[in-house]
């Protein structure tokens, strides 16, 4: 009877882990189905890289149907009003940006590229400008950027995410390339594979593959985005609280990797922090060789920066955007200080690379 019930009990053992098992890959599933846009499907080619790192050979498209239309553009910029359906007959590109997304502003120099290269050619590129934040809701702030980022092409202005949730996405940035006939048959989240995009784009035009652009490196980041705004507050030290009316904070002696701390009087809301009192300072641990800050100020306010006790360039911070606080190719772990001057600042992201 006791080796029967030890049998018993080594079956109910194993009969457990396998249905924890089984619950643990259910779930990952709809973590990853929840993850990514549905009506899409990413293209489903296997390039094959050289010892260059350029990717060679044809791209496998699939077509995922007609190209959802342009809807609730509050403004067009560099361009009069364009719809999906008379552009058949050209190759476009719809490419989601917003003007402060560090990883969106690394892409941009290659999606300049096709434009200069291929407009002339049957390509069309639509930048739809979806905001992550209110100050990029702004048309003389987009403007402004697409002056800084030398964008020739039609910028669409998507205040209310209405031609973003059209085509059910939910990355910056984010590429949809649609064929002469008007459906989607390519699509790609995120930064790298350039050389693949542009192999895409040129096919579509009926043009030879290419080899000629590069993919950025990008070194090994090991800090992620972090918030200031309480609705994706997560990097804060844990020894300081959010409050939404002004509080006094004190740096704390330790800091853990990935977290920052404030110092001074700061008051939050839903995007950012801001700077209430005279002067304040910001705290970082990180991982990376450069750090960016999107930030705005209502008059300038030069910032002033130590790394790992190291003085750095000051920072100049006015108009609503991305500015880099830190550059260097030591991708190993560092301590950031900014110490601001005078009131006022608004703190949005830190964003790394």
């Amino acid at each position: 009877m006791t080796v029967a019930r030890c049998d018993f009990a080594k079956s109910m053992k194993i009969i457990i882990l396998i249905l924890v098992a089984v619950a643990i890959m259910l779930v990952a599933g709809l973590y990853v189905s929840g993850h990514m846009p549905t009506g899409f499907t990413l293209s489903t080619s296997s390039p094959q890289a050289t010892d260059s790192g350029v990717v060679q050979g044809s791209v496998d498209f699939k077509d995922v149907g007609p190209a959802p239309e342009l809807k609730g553009i509050n403004q067009w910029l560099n361009s009069d009003p364009l719809t999906i359906a008379s552009l058949k007959g050209k190759v476009v590109l719809i490419d989601f940006w917003t003007f402060s997304c560090i990883n969106c502003i690394r892409t941009l120099p290659y999606v300049t590229k096709w434009y200069d290269t291929y407009h002339d050619k049957g390509f069309v590129i639509i930048g739809v400008h979806t905001p992550e934040f209110a100050f990029e809701k702004e048309a003389s702030n987009v403007r402004d950027a697409i002056n800084r980022f030398n964008i020739k092409y039609p910028v669409a202005m998507d205040n209310n995410y209405s031609t973003w949730n059209a085509f059910s996405n939910q990355y910056w940035p984010a590429e949809y390339l649609i064929n002469k006939e008007g459906h989607v048959v390519y699509t790609h989240f995120g930064e790298g594979n350039y050389d693949h995009t542009e192999n895409a784009i040129r096919e579509l035009l009926n043009m030879p593959d290419s080899t000629s652009a590069k993919t950025s490196e990008l070194g090994n980041i090991q800090s992620p985005e972090m918030y200031f705004g309480t609705s994706r507050l997560q990097n804060l030290s844990s020894s300081q609280k959010p409050s939404s009316t002004p509080y006094t904070y004190q740096l704390p002696p330790t800091l853990a990797l990935n977290n920052f701390a404030l110092d001074g009087q700061w008051q939050f809301d839903g995007e950012k922090a801001t700077l209430v009192g005279d002067t304040g300072k910001i705290k970082l641990h990180f991982s990376s060789g450069k750090v960016f800050i999107v930030a705005q100020s209502g008059k300038p306010v030069t910032l002033k920066i130590l790394v790992d006790g190291k003085p750095q360039l000051d920072v100049v911070v006015n108009k609503s955007q991305l500015y880099q606080l830190f550059d260097s190719t030591d991708y190993s772990e560092h301590t950031i200080e900014i110490t601001i001057p005078s009131g006022g600042l608004d703190a949005f992201t830190f964003t790394f690379g």
